[in-house]
């Protein structure tokens, strides 16, 4: 089974992140690593703290001479903004001091709910590791399981398909969500330029009335096979866990496989994707994705599709209202320094999450404790595909 972990306060001195569960002889680039924490930090909307922060990956257990040995792995990812915060929010006994406490809980955050749970007058704590910078290190995570993934040839790419109320009105080829995914300069990692422009409009706007705005991504995971996940009991089915693990992501508020929205408006007729042989590949082929590349929970060999639907983030330059969390009167919601928009941003963890489940289903149908025996395993996987 492949588990991670992660550990680590926004403004603390680091993100960590514990994985395990890889086979052995895997590959690692940290330069790869590096570069999806670099992706994450990217988009149109973001604030100051990607100014500040430079996300490298530091590996301290589980990879020697560039490859994993069979052990849990273990990462650190240093917080370079735990030097304005050092004295705020010491590690050592002491008392509290009021420097940058935070008693009036933002609406829509997990402040007040966090406090009350947890018996604390002070939200910080609960900001702390509620932030969505906990995200770099799912990053870095997410990054390993893409590695066993490509190893097998799958490959994920996220895009953005809607800022606020500006939406792309067109699907999008697995060819330009490539494209537009290499293009780290792309503003909010759009496919369509001319939507892209209107939503970076859309984003500029809240900007002037001191508001935020959120969005849709979608994530592809193209090359899957069939077969990953399965039907026989809830917490099996992969299209759950994979709803799960992408709604855990700071923010997003609704999940959607495949076609499900538009399909819960249409009939059957319009909806299920019909079947077909394709002698030349040997394999049982739908014309269309409707299901986004999963029937009954089980993975069915075409694209898995993954799109998160995400609320505008909480932190507002202008508050809302709340109640002091001591005083109980009415006050002005906190502010901290925040980003506009992070639909980009959201995407590329969606990435990691989306290939950390499916990493896991794929070890747990293939198994190996190491890369050639998971690898044989695969290839007899395949040849039963074949045969059938």
């Amino acid at each position: 089974m492949l588990r991670f972990y992660t550990a680590g306060e926004s403004h603390g001195q680091a993100l960590l992140a514990w994985v395990s569960g890889l086979p052995a002889s895997l590959p690692v680039e940290v330069a790869y690593v590096n570069h999806e924490l670099h992706r994450r930090q990217l988009g149109f909307g973001r604030g100051g703290r990607q100014k500040i922060e430079k996300d490298r990956a530091e590996f301290f257990a589980g990879v020697r001479h560039g490859k994993t040995i069979g052990a849990p792995i273990a990462l650190r990812i240093e917080n370079r903004d735990w030097a304005n915060w050092e004295k705020a929010l010491p590690v050592e006994g002491g008392e509290a001091t009021d420097e940058r406490r935070l008693t009036a809980p933002r609406p829509g955050h997990a402040d007040l709910a966090g406090g009350l749970k947890f018996n604390l007058h002070d939200a910080r704590y609960i900001l702390e590791r509620s932030s969505a910078r906990e995200t770099a290190a799912r990053v870095a995570a997410g990054a390993l399981g893409k590695l066993l993934l490509r190893e097998f040839g799958i490959e994920l790419a996220s895009h953005v398909t809607a800022v606020g109320p500006v939406r792309m009105e067109r699907a999008a080829s697995w060819e330009e969500i490539q494209a537009v995914c290499a293009k780290l300069d792309s503003p909010l990692r759009c496919v369509d330029p001319a939507t892209e422009e209107r939503m970076k409009a859309e984003v500029d706007q809240s900007l002037r009335k001191g508001d935020t705005v959120g969005g849709v991504f979608e994530v592809v995971a193209r090359n899957v096979p069939v077969g990953l996940g399965s039907h026989a009991q809830w917490d099996e089915k992969l299209d759950g866990r994979l709803a799960q693990a992408v709604m855990s992501i700071q923010a997003v508020k609704g999940v959607e496989i495949g076609a499900g929205v538009a399909g819960a408006a249409s009939y059957g007729s319009a909806v299920q994707d019909e079947i077909r042989y394709d002698p030349g590949a040997r394999r049982f082929r739908r014309p269309t994705n409707r299901a986004g590349g999963l029937e009954g929970g089980i993975t069915n060999g075409e694209d898995v599709v993954v799109r998160g639907h995400l609320k505008p983030i909480s932190t507002l330059r202008t508050p809302l209202g709340t109640a002091d969390v001591n005083s109980k009167e009415a006050v002005k919601a906190a502010y901290e320094r925040s980003d506009i928009c992070v639909v980009p941003a959201a995407g590329v963890v969606a990435e990691a999450m989306v290939a950390l489940v499916l990493a896991d289903a794929f070890l747990q149908k293939f198994g190996g404790d190491s890369l050639g025996e998971t690898r044989r395993n695969f290839e007899g996987y395949g040849r039963q595909l074949d045969e059938y």
